[in-house]
């Protein structure tokens, strides 16, 4: 009688729901064909992510981890064919990656326990393509149990990236994948007598050989090693063969059976962000649509568009659906350890900034720390890590409106509790005293209440009125918001638009203590300098953020024109200025702090600076290139040796030496030896000095080579030599000084 009664109140529940109009909060959520816009965006505010999801989320800086035999092959991407013995381990050190993750805040961990080249990092017992064939512990070694280990001595989550692809079983002439076998019912796991499983759970699939091979090895990885909290697929493929398709809906019973707490990237959980370099939207949404279910779904593609769930997108789905994104970049250039030498690690800066803008986005921030040859991360990737966990400890460990007065719900730090907002509704705070802040963070509740702000905006009490001080689009699980630091007693958030009542639960005021950067400057061909904040030179997937600008505000530049050392006392930086040669020196300052000093010979305008003659000219390379100001660009000479460039100054000039960029996207035409010539008349010519520059390859940076004398001058010519250069000449830039 207690059951009937139970179901009768359900359906009266469900039925006084629709009478009114009213939505349950679903992770997804069928658009249905006489669903006005108004209905659609009502639905939207009522998907929210399941418990699996919010507990990724609260993950928020997690690790990648490259590791196999492109660390010692120095690829990216292996073949399958490489001999087991390539992976010449001699050590392992996973205690220290984790303490290093540990200290950089991250929580968890996934390691690429199978990449596309097949190779299998754990004991596996249905292959021998791995580290079993190694020398590695007389073939005993197994990654994937001695991090498993380290992570629960540093409290840190597992989890696994299991490829798809596998080029071993594609290349191998028994390979199992592509190999076009029938499909029948097999168990999982199939057995092996000599090693029994402890985990006695059984599971019936209609699966191909590959499928079987694949679901047998997750089944080792998700039950002998702990709990696993992630399972990373992607949709790499190098190469196919024989139309092989993945069996998707028994991979997720596997895993949803094994791995009850996991989320699975890749597919309806936790989708890629779109980029591998770090980028992020202004606006993630993590309530998307889909054309069709994407609970029965076996395919995900990558969603790399700048708009995935406004109004205007969720309007054109079928369902709406919570599918957070990841952010995932790697430290270094490259997934996998090459060298310490050429391969350039990410700065402090840029992690840090790539943290703020993942996490204060509304995504997850993956981030790679491949292991190098000794089986440890390199001292530089520490090194980051460290100093990007202390930062983020340093900033948003203090939150300064812990004593404040406002509502107490949004202020107690927990996430449980919110207060609601209608559409333009405001939440004002304050503080006991006067406080510095140049950071907001603000929370929806969307565990219960979705994800509904649109707009929104931070405002702060100076001189007896409001005054805006940042503003932003959605809010989701959690928005950073980053200004220069002001001090007040009051703030006011604002919602400016919602798709329905908004639930705040958290608001919290930081502060990011600022550096003073490192300079640089450009310098267009009229001769105007502008300086700013050096961009890191990293050559990998480009963001096209500037890391330094983004989080450093409030400092001022001061330069000089005569090679003196800047001060407070110097010119103060406002705006573009006019340099004719000279000594540029410029340094930031603020709060008393002084960042490392740009010192720059400056050459002469070449505005007027006409093209005499070149030996060669390449179609696209002209030879006005070389004195364009613009080192993008670059003069290029192929087919001889001893090419040479002749300028027309236009008038003369006393000329104490020259500077050399070569062409970074042209390696081959390095300037690495010639003669530096001078003439009153454009036809006789005086050899003045022979000159070198060496490494030009490996280090393609600006050269400067300063003459033994001074000497007057209205024409000049640089001739190559001839050797090192293999017959082509690159030059992206000629300056004279």
């Amino acid at each position: 009688m207690k059951k009937i009664f139970s179901i009768s109140i359900m359906i009266l529940l469900i039925s006084l729901c629709h009478a009114q109009n009213i939505h349950p909060f679903l992770n997804t959520i069928k658009i249905e064909q006489n669903d006005t816009y108004n209905d659609i965006i009502e639905k939207a505010a009522h998907v929210v992510p399941t418990p699996n999801q919010m507990t990724a989320l609260q993950d928020e800086f997690i690790a990648f981890i490259h590791f196999g035999p492109n660390t010692f092959t120095r690829k990216e991407w292996g073949n399958g064919t490489e001999d087991p013995s390539v992976f010449d381990l001699k050590s392992l050190d996973t205690d220290q990656w984790c303490e290093a993750l540990k200290a950089a805040g991250i929580k968890k961990v996934i390691l690429t326990a199978k990449h596309h080249d097949g190779f299998v990092l754990w004991q596996s017992r249905y292959t021998k393509h791995g580290i079993m064939s190694t020398g590695f512990r007389n073939g005993k070694g197994d990654v994937m149990k001695d991090l498993s280990e380290s992570c629960r001595k540093y409290n840190l989550k597992l989890g696994v990236y299991l490829s798809p692809a596998d080029l071993y079983q594609i290349e191998n002439p028994v390979g199992l994948y592509g190999n076009q076998s029938q499909y029948t019912n097999r168990t999982i796991p199939r057995e092996i007598p000599e090693r029994p499983f402890l985990n006695q759970t059984k599971f019936d699939f209609y699966a191909d050989d590959y499928n079987e091979y694949f679901m047998n090895q997750l089944f080792e990885l998700l039950t002998e090693y702990g709990p696993i909290y992630e399972v990373w697929f992607d949709g790499a493929h190098p190469k196919t063969k024989g139309g092989q398709k993945y069996n998707y809906s028994a991979w997720k019973k596997l895993i949803r059976t094994l791995a009850p707490e996991a989320v699975i990237f890749g597919m309806e959980d936790v989708r890629w962000c779109g980029n591998e370099s770090g980028a992020t939207r202004d606006t993630e949404w993590n309530v998307i649509p889909y054309a069709e279910n994407p609970d029965t779904a076996s395919s995900f593609p990558d969603m790399e568009a700048g708009d995935l769930g406004s109004r205007e997108v969720l309007y054109k789905g079928k369902y709406l659906h919570y599918q957070q994104a990841e952010t995932n970049t790697s430290i270094r250039e490259g997934w996998f350890y090459r060298d310490d030498t050429y391969q350039k690690v990410r700065s402090v800066d840029d992690v840090f900034d790539i943290y703020e803008r993942a996490v204060g986005g509304n995504s997850t921030f993956l981030l790679n720390i491949p292991p190098n040859r000794e089986g440890k991360f390199s001292k530089i990737d520490v090194a980051v890590l460290e100093e990007t966990g202390k930062r983020i400890r340093e900033t948003y460990d203090t939150d300064l409106l812990r004593n404040a007065k406002g509502p107490n719900k949004v202020l107690d730090g927990c996430t449980d509790t919110y207060v609601i907002l209608p559409k333009n509704g405001n939440i004002e705070i304050a503080t006991l005293t006067p406080i510095k802040i140049n950071r907001i963070l603000i929370q929806e509740a969307i565990a219960c209440k979705g994800e509904r702000v649109e707009k929104h905006a931070v405002d702060v009490w100076q001189n007896g009125q409001w005054k805006e001080i940042a503003s932003a689009t959605n809010i989701g699980y959690k928005r950073i918001l980053r200004f220069p630091a002001v001090q007040t007693t009051k703030i006011r958030i604002r919602v400016l638009e919602s798709r329905l009542e908004s639930a705040i639960c958290n608001v919290s005021a930081h502060y990011y203590r600022t550096r003073a950067p490192q300079l640089d400057y450009s310098r267009n061909i009229q001769g105007m300098i502008k300086l700013f904040p050096r961009l890191q030179e990293f050559n990998w997937k480009k963001h096209n953020e500037n890391a330094v600008q983004n989080l450093n505000s409030g400092y001022t530049i001061y330069y000089t024109e005569n090679g003196s050392e800047p001060n407070k006392n110097s010119k103060k930086y406002e705006k573009p200025f006019w340099m004719d040669g000279g000594q540029l020196k410029a340094v930031a300052i603020i709060n008393e702090m002084q960042g490392p000093i740009l010192s720059e010979q400056i050459g002469f305008v070449q505005n007027n600076w006409q093209l005499l003659s070149v030996s060669d000219e390449q179609v696209g390379h002209s030879g006005n290139f070389a004195f364009d100001a613009d080192p993008t660009t670059y003069w290029l000479a192929v087919g001889k040796k001893n090419h040479y460039i002749t300028i027309d100054l236009k008038k003369d000039n006393i000329i104490s030496g020259f500077a050399y960029t070569p062409a970074k996207g042209y390696p081959k035409g390095g300037l690495s030896h010639g003669v530096f010539q001078v003439s009153d008349d454009g036809k006789c010519w005086e050899d003045i000095e022979v000159f070198e520059f060496g490494n030009l390859k490996n280090d393609p940076s600006k050269r400067f080579w300063y003459l033994k004398k001074k000497v007057k001058a209205h024409y000049v010519r640089i001739k190559s030599l001839g050797d090192g250069n293999e017959g082509e000449l690159a030059i992206a830039e000629l300056d004279l000084f």
